[in-house]
């Protein structure tokens, strides 16, 4: 008697479908990541970031004065505030387009390059102002009162470092390069609490 043959069953479509709903739901996550505002902050920052990085090497730094007025009106400054206060004030070589050296007369005194000329701290901060959302008319004095404030944090920075060359100056490497950073990038993070913060009153304050 002939041994019954099984029915050769059909391939299942279900990993198929499985696969395919898998797909649909990574790119609806990937869509909606896309469109979320920490996304759109992020993906701005880096971009306006990246364009700045550019322009600032290409064209600002080779091409314009910027670095230069903005050291000179630094050394400008403190020897305004080294008067005031009393403390006689230094003469040193200068190079021929500006002032980048200013201290306490018969002292060696500091000198003030590009990169601590806060310039590029300045874009940073601007840019996340810029990326984060809130009103165009907000961060229109917002960004400008935060660069002057970040200025004259500088310009401090500069005449203590300064006073601090003329009667401690073994205490100058470390206070130009620890105390001072963490205070005035703690600086710029407090303004981008306060930007974010004045952001969150405004969205209650739209719901309410």
């Amino acid at each position: 008697m002939p041994t019954p043959q099984n029915p050769e069953r059909e391939p299942s479509s279900r990993p198929v479908k499985e696969s395919h709903t898998s797909l649909t739901a990574r790119m609806n996550t990937l869509r909606d990541l896309r469109k979320s505002p920490t996304f759109r902050f992020f993906g701005l920052a880096f971009l306006a970031y990246m364009v700045w990085s550019v322009a600032y090497e290409q064209v600002l730094k080779p091409q314009t004065t910027l670095d230069e007025v903005v050291i000179e009106h630094m050394v400008s400054s403190t020897e305004v505030a080294f008067e005031a206060i009393g403390w006689p004030v230094g003469t040193y070589p200068q190079p021929a387009s500006h002032r980048d050296r200013v201290g306490v007369a018969g002292h060696a005194g500091v000198q003030i390059g590009a990169p601590c000329d806060g310039v590029a701290l300045f874009a940073l901060f601007a840019i996340f102002i810029l990326a984060f959302p809130g009103p165009i008319l907000r961060k229109a004095w917002f960004i400008p009162a935060g660069i002057a404030l970040l200025h004259l944090a500088n310009v401090v920075r500069v005449i203590v470092l300064a006073r601090i060359q003329a009667t401690s100056p073994e205490w100058l490497e470390f206070n130009h390069d620890y105390t001072f950073t963490v205070l005035i990038y703690g600086l710029v993070f407090a303004l981008w609490y306060l930007w974010t913060a004045m952001g969150r009153k405004t969205l209650q304050a739209t719901k309410a």
